[in-house]
């Protein structure tokens, strides 16, 4: 068994996930220009575009989710807490595995047509899944109810447009600005590395 191989790209990737997870954070006391904007998206994304194995995509933004969220709900918002997170977390982190697994699939070839296709469809994604989650955890759904909750959430899922939009640019941009620099950085698709 040989020992597992030092892989910079990696730790570079890792290391925006959490500089923007840090920002989420941020984001909840009122710090900095984007604190109207989750990087929550943008993370998922960045995720699915990057990593080319199976766990990656999924693991790394959605355990920053997870200990992100479990701060938040402990230290921030211990009201709405229901045992170690919030009621209906399970649909929330299940619009994110559905967005992960889309990004994949749109995310193949990294363009500007490409991340704003993936923006859209994370954005419809999370705005029709976690909305169902909330008819259903009421156990009262129906037809109307959830196009009721549906309309509700305009306004928040154009914040989370908006957030994924900007944070994308940043993470994406960063990279991308990282391979000129270090073309050693570059994935090279056809071995399925990173």
């Amino acid at each position: 068994m040989t020992a597992p191989k030092f892989i910079p790209k990696k730790i570079i990737l890792l290391l925006i996930i959490l500089v923007i997870a840090a920002l989420r954070l941020g984001s909840f006391y009122g710090v900095g220009p984007l604190a109207l904007f989750t990087p929550m998206g943008a993370m998922g994304l960045f995720g699915a575009a990057y990593f080319k194995d199976k766990i990656s995509p999924f693991l790394f933004p959605l355990l920053t989710l997870f200990i992100s969220d479990v701060f938040v709900s402990f230290a921030l918002f211990p009201q709405y807490r229901v045992g170690l997170l919030y009621a209906g977390w399970y649909w929330t982190y299940g619009a994110f595995v559905l967005m992960i697994l889309a990004a994949k699939f749109i995310l193949r070839d990294v363009n500007i047509k490409t991340v704003v296709l993936s923006i859209l469809s994370a954005t419809l994604i999370h705005w029709l899944v976690t909305d169902l989650g909330l008819c259903i955890q009421e156990n009262k759904f129906s037809g109307s109810l959830y196009l009721e909750k549906l309309i509700t959430a305009i306004p928040y899922e154009l914040r989370f447009m908006a957030g994924t939009t900007i944070y994308s640019v940043i993470m994406f941009g960063s990279f991308e600005l990282l391979c000129r620099k270090f073309p050693s950085l570059k994935l090279n698709v056809s071995s399925g590395s990173i």
